[in-house]
């Protein structure tokens, strides 16, 4: 059933490197202790796991004997499922904060192994229970008030019943999850723990080593060489890897493939939006509309070379902010406060609760030695989410906040509401309660400033927002379908092949007036998201939803904001189509993803008309 929810930098003289944990202040580390407060409690649900793992084996065959039976093993499996969450976040967050400590990634692959016999102990559920006559279903809910707790879940589970394997087929599958793991965990490892970038200069002309933390940082320098440095060490390391991450993307494209058709969907893509009960049309019409409305984004690209003054653009130009008079270092208190403030729309009790999670344990803010780039929000039933950020000081690092904390509250209203079978929801609704947050603070910060040079800075922020969370998604989902269809031919992967694919898709979404760099062909190679088949269309998703529901709120429109805390609180208790519907947005129709491109559209606009009205500052670097 539910299987996991889904600025620092030290050193003395000329060299500036990442920081030892140890080094670190503790009040910006997350508190795993209030998961479990030593190594020796996680070992004791360990075990604990293991034995009702053992237990769980004995209701085999006995499912359709009455709906006592069935309620007891749903209720063993979710016994079962909270034990194995917390065990496996605990891991899993000890071995991101430092992924070069031996013990954490001991325990999580320790974690990793159990689950296949977890799985395996569990296989049988799902067949046995399809095998009944539907009649028998409705009759055992009829029977028993306690069952119909999971009347979703087994209307979810019938939904399915054509993809559904004998049991022991499931069991095979089961047995096979640990190998069919192994694309990601290796990609993970080389991309966390093993790959090393060089040393570039910084603009005081200092040697600092570029990490995947840092890169985003360089890529906002006002000096050119700065930013065309970090883009060639950065993306030149991972060219030097082209053939095994060509290898490593190519084997996780064949595991989607096998489980695909080993269940009798037609495509990955239709297996992979069958888990969420997704129509197949919701992603083609994110890819559809987006690639309909590519002409505002040219003419943003261009006004981009415009005000650079470049007489050629490089994608290394592509996120340095056009008016870097007014950029300013956030420190991370402030970036917190100003959260706060721009979250107030949503109510006092949500911001009640975004000020608790600020204070508790909950987030783990600086980048150090080891520890996993990027950012997530992370939990399991029964304890407080968790928050990875990076944290350089950037303003894209407060939104990163808004965000992260936006999964962490979703995390907190469904977990405290929903019982454990729908306290997971899925990442097409998780994206939309992180971008939501998004929205209300950029429209905080927009309505808070009267300087016109820092509105400029806030609007080429909020376009480059859209820019990489829906074009640029939008963009990889197609590479996604493409690389998916090629190898459902029979069409091998190979670096090159997938270079040519990616340098093809880069020109379409950015149009002429940038011209690639050769380590453009090897961009797909650094994107982690690859390794989970046909998400990232969900940011462009997500985003959509977020801009309808965000405009509701901030309109006060009746009964906007109880209905999108309904959302927040509902988990899996419905599908997520329909969550959405109630919420306000449907999803199915092109309407969210078209309003979405013409909030770019106005604000490509006013950008100009600000433009216009004071001159065109431009940049020399």
């Amino acid at each position: 059933m539910n299987r996991k929810w889904k600025a620092a930098s030290a050193g003395k003289g000329n060299v500036s490197s990442l920081p030892r944990r140890e080094e670190l202040d503790r009040r910006y580390q997350w508190n795993l202790a209030d998961i479990y407060p030593s190594i020796d409690g996680w070992r004791s649900d360990f075990h604990r796991l293991e034995k009702l793992t053992n237990e769980m084996t004995a209701f085999e065959g006995t499912l359709g004997g009455s709906a006592e039976n069935l309620l007891a093993c749903l209720r063993k499996s979710d016994e079962m499922g909270k034990v194995f969450d917390s065990l496996y976040v605990y891991a899993h967050l000890l071995r991101d904060q430092d992924s070069g400590n031996p013990q954490s990634q001991a325990l999580a692959d320790k974690i990793t192994i159990l689950q296949t016999r977890v799985s395996q102990a569990e296989s049988f559920v799902n067949p046995e229970i399809l095998a009944l006559p539907e009649g028998k279903i409705a009759k055992f809910l009829e029977e028993n008030a306690d069952l119909r707790l999971y009347a979703h879940y087994l209307d979810n589970l019938n939904r399915k019943r054509e993809h559904t394997l004998s049991p022991k087929e499931e069991k095979l599958l089961a047995m096979a999850a640990n190998m069919a793991a192994g694309p990601r965990s290796i990609f993970n490892m080389l991309n966390n723990a093993d790959i090393r970038f060089p040393t570039i200069r910084d603009e005081e002309g200092n040697e600092v080593e570029v990490t995947k933390g840092r890169y985003s940082r360089f890529m906002e320098s006002s000096d050119r060489r700065v930013r065309k440095d970090a883009y060639g060490a950065l993306l030149g390391t991972y060219r030097k890897y082209a053939n095994t991450l060509a290898a490593t993307l190519s084997a996780s494209v064949s595991r989607d493939i096998f489980f695909a058709r080993a269940r009798g969907y037609g495509s990955c893509l239709t297996a992979s939006l069958d888990a969420r009960n997704i129509p197949v049309e919701v992603y083609d019409n994110v890819v559809d509309v987006v690639g309909a409305h590519l002409k505002p984004l040219h003419e943003y690209i261009a006004l981009r070379k415009k005000l650079l003054g470049y007489d050629v653009l490089k994608p290394y130009d592509l996120f340095v902010p056009l008016f870097p008079e007014v950029k300013e270092k956030v420190e991370y208190e402030t970036a917190v406060d100003t959260v706060v403030e721009g979250l107030a729309p949503m109510g006092d009790e949500y911001v009640a609760l975004l000020r608790k999670g600020f204070t508790s344990g909950w987030i783990d803010v600086f980048e150090n030695e080891g520890k996993r780039s990027g950012a997530y929000s992370w939990g399991s039933f029964g304890n407080h989410p968790y928050v990875l950020l990076n944290f350089q000081g950037r303003l894209d690092d407060m939104f990163t906040i808004a965000h992260e904390m936006g999964h962490a509250l979703h995390t907190y209203h469904t977990t405290a509401a929903q019982p454990y079978v729908y306290a997971d929801y899925s990442i097409f609704a998780a994206e939309v309660a992180s971008t939501t947050n998004e929205a209300l603070l950029v429209d905080h910060l927009l309505k808070k400033t009267g300087d016109r040079k820092k509105k400029l800075y806030l609007l080429n922020h909020h376009l480059d927002q859209i820019r990489s969370t829906v074009y640029t998604q939008v963009l990889f989902a197609e590479f996604e379908k493409i690389i998916h269809d090629r190898v459902e031919r029979g069409d091998p992967l190979t670096a090159e092949r997938m270079g040519t694919i990616f340098r093809e898709l880069f020109h379409k979404y950015n149009g002429a007036a940038v011209a690639e760099e050769p380590e453009t062909a090897i961009y797909w190679a650094r994107v982690p998201h690859f390794y989970n088949s046909f998400y990232v269309y969900q940011y462009a998703t997500g985003y959509s939803a977020a801009t309808m529901l965000s405009q509701k709120i901030l309109a006060g429109e009746k009964n906007a904001l109880p209905k999108y805390i309904r959302f927040l609180k509902s988990g899996s208790s419905r599908y997520p189509i329909d969550l959405l519907t109630d919420a306000g947005v449907d999803m199915t129709s092109p309407e969210p993803v078209e309003a979405t491109c013409a909030l770019f559209s106005r604000l490509l606009a006013e950008l100009k008309d600000l433009l216009r009205n004071g001159g065109e500052p431009g940049e020399s670097a």
